[in-house]
Formats: structure tokens, C-alpha cells, sequence
């Protein structure tokens, strides 16, 4: 075998190296956006062989994982990442909004963004661009391009009378019609395209659309999917822009339906049932996105970069504490999303094989800016990654909020489609409490350290709500943040009396006892906390740290000791599904300790799983014998027996509704600000 000489391998490798670099000219853009997109998962996916697109932009591209940022919702982050600016700058705090002559909650719009995304600065500096469904896009805006707004493929929903009031869908308008030849409904998906996904018999497939079921809502992501897939290569076909940005939502909206059953081993009883039907379906829709990357790849020419990203990521595989949760598989709001997000650069001026540092998604903008040709501002916070693009480095200018932008901030319609608010509502995003951007942005302030700026936030808020014990507790945490004790602790309990469980409240209480070495105190709040929220990790970690153990429950005598031992070991069969291996653990253990109320606790929320309310009812009754004060005992034995009188009065209901668990908790991550205890003292 010929092998080459040394001069011949250094030349190579020079031309590599200068092949690599060959181009700090500016060009092209597309920025791929895939919602949710876990970067575990895609690493454990491309191990496997399954995701060869990924696999090809790790070898042949730049690599990191997207720092991002809480709160972490869609429009929050998908915002940052087209401005550059953080959520208190740019105004976009959650999904929806409130119309303040009318009261309602409407999602949010572009009208309320307060600074210019990246395609109005590159419109203005003569740069052409298209965007596909990206969030808050609706009304579209007056751009050098195209405009697909993130309302487009809702019209499949609206009655023919309500289509012509929903304008602003496309810009130019006339794009509209254009592309309506793309857009795909879930009736328009074939059994065929269906079958590697969800394993459902053909009637199921056939039953009308709804967002309240979960087999109609998978269908709606795979079709908006495709849809967006389809539209953004046809922009990039047509107008050849300057930067593309395509936004596509089902990586996120599968995870929250199906992601407890992605690869989870030892299901029982109704999850391994959902586990038969809908258990590929994550996996199989990672595969799809790779696909959707491989025909971006594909439409690539030699004076583009290809920019792959998510916003956050994603637990998958991880099962509810509460089993309930997942009867209706809808994992309610952000609580399973996850702080690392996927980035991937690949094609022009991309460094072979660079890890990228600790990105965030402040970057992604002056990024996208320099592989235009244009200068990052110095009021965009984020860095140009120079590790993994060739770019030729521009002083940065003051600003880009400057010239004929329309005026931001604030303004609603009252016109939006409802289906919409159907959608937010059905994932979870959407419930009676407030969830005005505003307390989110207050929460950004609160965790920046701006503790002033989220006091006067919180009482602004509160001036609107004064019942609110949610906001009541967040103006205690500014107020503690602040060492004004006496004043928050105030503030806590009127949060108490008004929410008596509110695990926040008992938290912040505890860090103020333990601020002022009241330790005893602050032991019994965060317990409290805890018991309200098993979930709740600031007040587990405090326990850990001042008593060894994140136990709220103590086994005071041997055979409490074994019950509590039982009884954890119950509540893992139920979180698996095996509700007849619980209760019969539970069945031990009440009889080795039957006075021991964590028995009693579980044994209710089993109950309620199998559908036996009265089984549920009656050990709640016994746990309050035991505790006469516990506020979650009192609210769920209130809720159970509210619904026993209603099932009575109607014969058709004969099982517990699954939106009301026996253990009823808030299961979401919390916007309350916490407070941080003190450090642990020094060895």
C-alpha cells in the first residue's frame, strides 16, 4: 500500500486548516429551531445510530449545550433568543397575557414585544429574511421578506366567518394564500405516517379533533411539524433570505404528553397501557426532527450556516410522584423542563468539531448577526461564539433600538382565535391563577439580585390582587432578600391564612427563623414545606443540611420505622402503575403501625387511583384524627367529598375525575421568589 509522505500530510492538514477558516465573508442564515429538544436524549438517540443529521453536524460542526434561563417558558425563551435581550428588556414574561379593558387572557402578541427581533434590525440594514411560526409573531410584522406567524395553523379550527377577522396571520398578506397549499391538519396525516409513533386502533384515529385528547394534540404537533418544515424550505427556496428562522414545537409538545413513558422499565397497569401505545412516540419524533434537520441540511449551499437549537430540555422518562398526573399523560407546565438546551452550527464559517462554551441564549443573536456581516450592540448582553464560527470581529454598536420601528409594548387584541388558549390550557400553561407576564418578570428581577426592583413589582401586583397568597409570598422573599424581616414575615402569614398550602411561604418563613438562628423553628416550616410538596427541593435541601435527612415524617419507634419503610416502597409501585402491590404494602404497614399518618396518606392516594373514593375518603378521616390540622389532608378530604355528593346526585359517574388527585399539589415549578437560606456554618 502507497502511503503518503510527511510534506504531503502537512499540506493536507494546512489545507484543512485553511479550508476551515476560508471564509470570514459574511453570509447566510438559517436558524432551526426545535422546541424542548433534550440533549441527553439526542446524545443516547445518535449513540444508537438513529439520529445520523445530528451525527454529521457533531462531526463536521460546532457543538454545545444551550444554557437557558427561568423562567423557562416557550415564548420567554424563543423571544430572547430572536432579540438578544433578556425577558425584563424585551417583555415577554409568559404565554399569555390580560387584556386590561376586558379582563381576559389572551396570548401573548408581537405587539408587546418592546424591542426589535433580529429580523427587524436585518430588514433595516437591507438584509432579507423569512420567519415560520416562531413565538409571538402574530400580528406579522412589515419586514424586508416574509412572515409566517405562529397563528397560521390554527385556521384548520376557526369557522369560515372567523377567518377573515383573524388577519395579520402572514406578511406580505397575500402570502397567505400562498402557502396554503403546505399547511397540513391532523385529519390531512395518513395511518401510514401515524403508525411509527402511536400504536391505536383505526376508530381512535378517526374520533373528531379536541386539544383535550391526547391522541388528537399528538397529531396537531406532527401536522404543525411537517407544516413548518414544509413552509420554511419553500421561503428558502423562493426568497433565498438573508436568515430563515423555522420554529418547530412537537419535540416539546410529545415530551409533555408521553415523555414518563420514554424508555421507563417496570410499568404497571394503566402507564404500561400507555406505554403499548404512545411509549415510541418521543423517540420516534426525535428521529422525525433529524429529518427535518437532514432536508435543511440538504437545501444548504456554500454561503449558508445552519444553526440547530432548542430552548431548554427535557426529563424524559421520569414518573410523576403524584400517578394521577399521568392518567391524562399531560405533564402540567415547566416543571420536567430541563436547563440545557441543544446548539448545533454546521456549514459556512463553522470550526470542524469546536465545543462550544457554556453558550446561553443571549448569543444566538450577535451570532447571527456577525454571520450576516452585521456588528453585535452593546446592549445585547451575549457574546459572539467565536469558538465555533470564523467571523470577522466588528466593533460593536451602541444600540439597534433605533429608527422606524413600530411603538412596543403593552398592546392586546382581543381578536385571537381561542382554539389557541385551548392548546396553552390543555399542556397545562394556562389555569386560574394569574399568569400575567408580570410576575415573571418580577421573578427575573428577583433572581438577578435586583431585590428592589421585584419589591416594588410584587406590591405593584398585589395592589391588583390583595388576595393573591402566591404574590404575597414572593413580596416576602424581596422583603427577606432585603433584611426587612418583620415586614415579610407579616406578609407570610396573611399568604398562609389566604393559601394554607403554599410550601413557598413555609419555606421563606423557615429561611427568615433560620437567618435569625431559630433553628427548631425553621426545621418545623421547611418540613411543612415539604409535606405540602414532596417535590419542593429548597426546603429538602435545607432539611438535608440541618438534620442529615430529607425526611418530613419521624418514625419515632421500631415499627413505625418498618411502616415508613413500607410505605415508601408502596409508593414506588404506584408510581409505576402496580396500585394492588401498593395497598397491599400499605395494608402491612397499617397494621405494624396503624397510627402512623404517612400510612394513611398513601393509602388515600392509592385509594383514589384504583377509584375507590371511599376507601380514599375514610383514610384521610383517620389521617386527621392523627394531625386535626393538616391543611392538605382537610382540602383533599373536602375535594373527595365534594365529588362523592356530586357522583351521588349523577349515576354516570362511578370514578374519581382524573384532574383531582387525592394528594392535591401544585404541580408546576414555581415563579414564587424563594428565599436562599444562610450558608451552612464552617466545620
Amino acid at each position: 500500500m502507497l502511503r503518503p509522505s510527511r510534506a504531503l500530510i502537512a499540506l493536507a492538514a494546512l489545507l484543512l486548516t485553511v479550508g476551515c477558516r476560508s471564509g470570514a465573508q459574511p453570509g447566510k442564515v438559517i436558524i432551526l429551531g426545535l422546541d424542548g429538544m433534550d440533549p441527553r436524549a439526542v446524545d443516547l438517540l445518535m449513540s444508537e445510530g438513529k439520529l445520523p443529521s445530528f451525527a454529521r453536524m457533531r462531526q463536521e460542526g460546532a457543538y454545545g449545550r444551550l444554557e437557558s434561563s427561568e423562567p423557562m417558558l416557550s415564548p420567554i425563551l424563543w423571544t430572547t433568543i430572536a432579540t438578544g435581550k433578556l425577558p425584563t428588556e424585551h417583555g415577554i414574561g409568559h404565554f399569555v397575557t390580560v387584556n386590561q379593558q376586558t379582563g381576559e387572557q389572551l396570548p401573548v402578541t408581537s405587539q408587546m414585544r418592546r424591542v426589535k427581533a433580529l429580523w427587524n434590525v436585518l430588514s433595516e440594514h437591507d438584509r432579507k429574511v423569512g420567519v415560520v411560526g416562531w413565538w409571538a409573531t402574530w400580528p406579522a410584522e412589515s419586514v424586508n421578506g416574509a412572515i409566517v406567524s405562529d397563528h397560521t395553523l390554527y385556521h384548520f379550527l376557526l369557522e369560515k366567518s372567523r377567518l377573515k377577522e383573524q388577519g395579520g396571520k402572514t406578511y406580505p398578506p397575500d402570502l397567505e394564500n400562498e402557502i396554503a397549499p403546505l399547511i397540513r391538519a391532523p385529519e390531512d396525516l395518513t395511518a401510514e405516517e401515524v403508525a411509527p409513533f402511536v400504536h391505536v386502533p383505526p376508530e381512535d384515529l378517526a374520533r373528531p379533533f379536541t386539544f383535550e385528547n391526547d391522541l388528537s394534540h399528538f397529531k396537531w404537533a406532527l401536522a404543525a411539524a411537517d407544516s413548518h418544515r414544509r413552509i420554511g424550505l419553500h421561503l428558502w427556496d423562493r426568497l433565498r433570505p438573508d436568515a430563515l428562522f423555522v420554529y418547530v414545537e412537537g419535540t416539546d409538545s410529545v415530551a409533555h404528553l408521553f415523555g414518563h413513558l420514554f424508555r421507563a422499565h417496570g410499568l404497571s397497569g394503566e402507564l404500561a397501557e400507555q406505554q403499548k401505545r404512545y411509549g415510541d412516540a418521543v423517540e420516534q419524533m426525535y428521529v422525525h426532527a433529524d429529518g427535518i434537520v437532514r432536508d435543511f441540511m440538504n437545501a444548504l449551499d456554500d454561503d449558508t450556516t445552519l444553526i440547530v437549537l432548542s430552548d431548554h430540555g427535557f426529563e424524559l422518562g421520569a414518573l410523576q410522584d403524584d400517578p394521577s398526573k399521568t392518567r391524562d399523560m399531560r405533564r402540567v407546565s415547566e416543571k420536567f423542563h430541563h436547563r440545557q438546551g441543544i446548539l448545533y452550527l454546521y456549514g459556512k464559517n463553522v470550526r470542524r468539531r469546536a465545543v462550544i462554551e457554556t453558550p446561553a441564549l443571549v448569543d444566538i443573536a450577535p451570532t447571527v448577526l456577525a454571520l450576516v456581516g452585521l456588528a453585535p450592540a452593546e446592549d445585547m448582553p451575549g457574546r459572539v461564539l467565536e469558538e465555533a464560527v470564523d467571523v470577522t470581529r466588528r466593533p460593536a454598536v451602541t444600540t439597534y433600538e433605533t429608527g422606524t420601528a413600530v411603538a412596543r409594548g403593552n398592546r392586546s387584541d382581543s381578536s385571537v382565535d381561542p382554539a389557541i388558549l385551548q392548546r396553552l390550557q390543555s399542556l397545562g400553561y394556562v389555569n386560574t391563577r394569574s399568569t400575567t407576564g408580570e410576575r415573571n418578570l418580577a421573578a427575573v428581577h428577583f433572581q438577578a439580585g435586583r431585590y428592589e426592583q421585584a419589591a416594588k413589582a410584587y406590591a405593584a401586583l398585589l395592589s391588583e390582587s390583595p388576595k393573591d397568597g402566591s404574590l404575597r409570598t414572593s413580596l416576602a422573599g424581596a422583603l427577606g432578600a432585603l433584611g426587612k424581616y418583620d415586614e415579610a414575615l407579616a406578609e407570610l402569614g396573611k399568604a398562609i391564612e389566604l393559601e394554607p398550602l403554599n410550601p413557598e411561604a413555609y419555606h421563606n418563613r423557615a429561611v427568615i427563623h433560620e437567618r435569625r438562628g431559630e433553628r427548631e423553628q425553621a426545621i418545623r416550616d421547611y418540613r411543612t414545606a415539604v409535606r405540602y410538596n414532596p417535590q419542593y427541593a429548597p426546603s429538602r435541601q435545607a432539611l438535608k443540611r440541618l438534620t442529615g435527612s430529607e425526611a418530613v415524617f419521624e418514625p419515632r419507634t421500631d415499627p413505625e420505622r418498618l411502616a415508613a419503610a413500607l410505605a415508601d416502597r408502596a409508593s414506588e409501585d404506584a408510581r409505576r402503575g402496580d396500585y394492588a402491590a401498593a395497598m397491599k404494602k400499605l395494608d402491612e404497614a397499617e397494621r405494624i403501625a396503624p397510627r402512623f399518618v404517612l400510612v394513611q396518606q398513601y393509602r388515600a392516594n392509592v385509594a383514589y387511583l384504583k377509584g375507590d373514593r371511599q376507601a380514599a375518603i375514610a383514610a384521610l378521616e383517620k389521617a386527621l384524627a392523627v394531625e386535626p390540622d393538616n391543611a392538605l389532608y382537610k382540602s383533599n378530604l373536602e375535594r373527595l367529598q365534594k365529588e362523592a355528593r356530586e357522583a351521588s346526585a349523577d349515576d354516570s359517574s362511578t370514578k374519581p375525575r382524573p384532574d383531582a388527585p387525592a394528594n392535591a399539589r401544585r404541580d408546576r415549578r414555581s415563579n414564587t421568589a424563594a428565599l436562599t437560606p444562610p450558608p451552612a456554618p464552617p466545620p
